[in-house]
């Protein structure tokens, strides 16, 4: 199988937030693409901002999403701002701003604001917890200040974070639903992908298990588009990026 570029996943995002996260209700009224949400995607390296748009509608009770438009927050990672908490919510404001502009005035008290931390956070998370919780309280202090909707700033467990990759990559190759050449939207019916999550020190390979009976060891259980899926990370430690690196480089010299 031809594997997917990583820009693919990178490009989506936390869009398996979204997905799994909004509430919509059926407004005949409401305009195409009226209504949306915020994504901050607080990473190892850097945090973006995504907004979101869909239709008040779904199908099959999950909503139809697209990515609107981006933002990158100037400076490190969140988990970098440990020694000064605070700093960590100011970084967030510029990109803040602009997302009061992207969205219509009379749209902000409706629009869920999420955050969701990483890798970075996870580690700190377990090394200084007392570190981790100040950041998030700082975090929460600065986005609760906006007119959007808070739900809520939280460290995403592994399983979580490689699941809402594996639903944003399905999602994006169209594989949970289509456009007919009515221009209707249908269940695609097509296979569902595997996502190979490539890390530093480790790799990830998420997919759907084959046998519905069979209880996910590590995974989680995801109800999209009317369907239930199974979803299975299998870890593998030991074969990121920079230790495949250092393999290659071992060989080389030997």
């Amino acid at each position: 199988r031809e594997l997917l570029p990583p820009w693919l996943v990178i490009a989506a995002g936390l869009t398996g937030i979204v997905l799994l996260c909004v509430s919509t209700k059926d407004v005949p009224t409401t305009p195409l693409w009226s209504k949306y949400g915020v994504v901050l995607d607080a990473g190892p390296s850097h945090t973006t901002l995504l907004i979101y748009q869909w239709t008040a509608g779904k199908v099959n009770n999950t909503g139809v999403i697209r990515e609107w438009s981006s933002c990158t927050v100037q400076g490190p990672g969140v988990s970098s701002y440990s020694d000064s908490p605070q700093e960590a919510g100011k970084s967030l404001e510029p990109c803040l701003h602009w997302a009061r502009k992207e969205i219509p005035a009379e749209q902000h008290s409706q629009t869920p604001l999420y955050l969701g931390a990483t890798a970075s956070m996870r580690q700190l998370n377990l090394t200084n917890p007392i570190l981790s919780d100040a950041l998030l309280a700082a975090l929460t202090v600065a986005l609760k200040s906006t007119p959007f909707d808070f739900q809520g700033a939280q460290i995403l467990s592994s399983l979580d974070e490689e699941a809402f990759k594996w639903v944003a990559v399905n999602y994006v190759l169209e594989n949970f639903i289509k456009y007919d050449w009515r221009g209707h939207l249908v269940p695609s019916r097509k296979e569902m992908a595997g996502v190979l999550s490539l890390e530093g020190t480790s790799a990830q390979l998420t997919s759907q298990m084959e046998e519905e009976n069979e209880a996910p060891k590590e995974g989680v259980r995801l109800q999209l588009y009317g369907q239930t899926h199974e979803v299975h990370t299998r870890q593998c430690p030991c074969h990121g990026a920079e230790q495949l690196r250092s393999r290659l480089l071992s060989m080389l010299i030997q």
